[in-house]
């Protein structure tokens, strides 16, 4: 038995296609076989009936509302019946559960959730967040919404789906956006929830140990070139920042800083508690890879609002780079404010 259980949350606005997505991904046997499913229903969203019969056993269904709020307890409870219903024998061995929020779910309580339950904790753990965007009616969303904004920032892998009905020049658009808003995740094209699942599963976007692949991850890079192109497979297109109106962004900036030389730790951790305490709610997401003065060893960061996942120590670095990079995903906090926080780091 392998533990923690992956869970990976399948979130996207309403009508994006999260369900297709999900059902398609259920057609392939290395998938079906030991995935649990739990989803939230929101009116008449959800999996259908034919669906739920067919995975029965390994599918619960939460009650209508919203994920992040009124019912994170029926989530945590949900999630734990599925363990123990597991160690008695009542359903097969879990290799990985699938949670599909509503359209307007919030997916970082969600992670709060999974990272901070000292119950869930011993037995499951977050992969990472699917977002699904569609490619036809996104621009609209985007502009009009706040939580199609959210979810596309805290993904670690956007599909854009819808594509075969959308004109090139939408695809292309939407993209753009989409990439403002998430430098790093890399963006897939879906065709009625066609996707290879490997793109998909056994991300580890939360927890960096292993043989994960630590520049993916970061991806720090990408924040300092994602205006010039987009990162959609098969895309080779350039889009600028000033093709686009930022006010259509709310108030969510990606961004990345660099230091050249090895850090105090003592000094990182005081500015990292600090920025937590005073800003929390504004950090969608924090990751990091730390030079730290007289360790060998690069240190991980990685958290999400107020809660940080504990400082993991990798046994190599994954490259001859060893500046420490530490990417923002913030909302309502500028960049310039960060920097400024920072520069006690930087050497006079």
């Amino acid at each position: 038995m392998n533990l923690p259980i992956p869970v990976t949350v399948l979130t996207g606005y309403l009508g994006s296609g999260k369900t297709t997505l999900l059902k398609a991904l259920l057609q392939h046997p290395e998938i079906a076989a030991g995935t649990a499913v739990i989803v939230n229903e929101f009116g008449e969203v959800g999996l259908d009936d034919a669906l739920i019969e067919a995975v029965q056993e390994d599918t619960v269904l939460l009650p209508s509302g919203c994920v992040c709020c009124a019912v994170r307890g029926d989530l945590v409870k949900a999630l734990l019946k599925l363990h123990d219903d597991m160690m008695r024998g009542a359903i097969p061995e879990l290799q990985r559960v699938v949670l599909e929020t509503t359209g307007l779910a919030d997916p970082a309580p969600i992670a709060q959730t999974l990272i901070n339950d000292r119950d869930l904790f011993r037995v499951y753990r977050l992969d990472g967040i699917i977002t699904t965007v569609d490619a036809q009616h996104g621009l609209r969303q985007l502009d009009n919404t706040f939580e199609t904004a959210r979810q596309i920032a805290m993904a670690d892998r956007i599909i854009l789906t819808k594509t075969d009905l959308a004109a090139a020049d939408e695809i292309d658009r939407v993209s753009a956006r989409v990439r403002l808003l998430n430098p790093a995740a890399p963006i897939f094209k879906a065709v009625k929830g066609a996707i290879d699942p490997s793109e998909l599963f056994n991300l580890n976007a939360y927890e960096v140990r292993g043989d994960i692949d630590v520049d993916r991850w970061l991806a720090a890079d990408r924040y300092a070139t994602h205006d010039e192109h987009c990162s959609v497979e098969g895309c080779d297109h350039p889009h600028h920042h000033h093709d686009h109106d930022h006010g259509h962004l709310h108030g969510i900036r990606s961004f990345c800083l660099t230091f050249d030389e090895p850090l105090e730790a003592n000094k990182v951790e005081v500015l990292i508690e600090l920025l937590r305490a005073t800003h929390g709610e504004k950090l969608l997401r924090i990751k990091g890879l730390l030079n730290v003065r007289g360790q060998e060893q690069p240190f991980v960061i990685h958290g999400v609002q107020h809660i940080f996942y504990p400082v993991e120590v990798l046994e190599r670095w994954p490259s001859d780079d060893r500046r420490s990079r530490i990417v923002f995903i913030t909302r309502d906090l500028e960049e310039a404010a960060v920097r400024e926080h920072f520069a006690p780091l930087n050497p006079a």
